[in-house]
């Protein structure tokens, strides 16, 4: 795992060996097999020590995350799985981090678009209106 790269974005890749994996045992339910194997696993990335951000993308991923992103998967009996499955939810967690929200360009509604608008609060104006009791004399 430490010779390849994970892709997080079209961007950015990072190398696997910069992903710390820790494995502990897992609980919950499982009998005999559960108490002696080691299947959690907790993958977790320093942003300040990586080579593969930018001072940038270090800045917005600590903004948005924190300096230290962990994920935990101890859903299947398989170590192996948990790996994959805890390095996936990672990435995902960085990925959202890394995401730059476009800025919004504010428009005008179109003469047609106020138009329908005016004409549907003309229409639900009268509804109401009809529906008064009539007045008394």
């Amino acid at each position: 795992m430490d010779g390849e790269s994970i892709r997080v974005t079209r961007s950015v890749s990072i190398p696997a060996g910069e992903i710390r994996l820790r494995v502990s045992r897992s609980s919950g339910p499982g009998g005999q097999h559960a108490n002696t194997a080691e299947t959690r696993v907790e993958a977790v990335f320093d942003v300040d020590a990586s080579t593969a951000l930018t001072e940038r993308q270090k800045q917005r991923v600590k903004t948005a995350a924190g300096p230290v992103l962990r994920a935990v998967a101890q859903d299947e009996r398989s170590q192996a799985r948990n790996r994959d499955l805890a390095v996936e939810r990672l990435v995902a967690k960085l990925r959202v981090a890394l995401r730059v929200e476009r800025r919004r360009v504010p428009t005008r509604p179109t003469r047609a678009s106020v138009e329908r608008r005016l004409q549907g609060k003309r229409r639900r104006s009268t509804t109401k209106r009809r529906r008064a009791a009539p007045p008394e004399e």
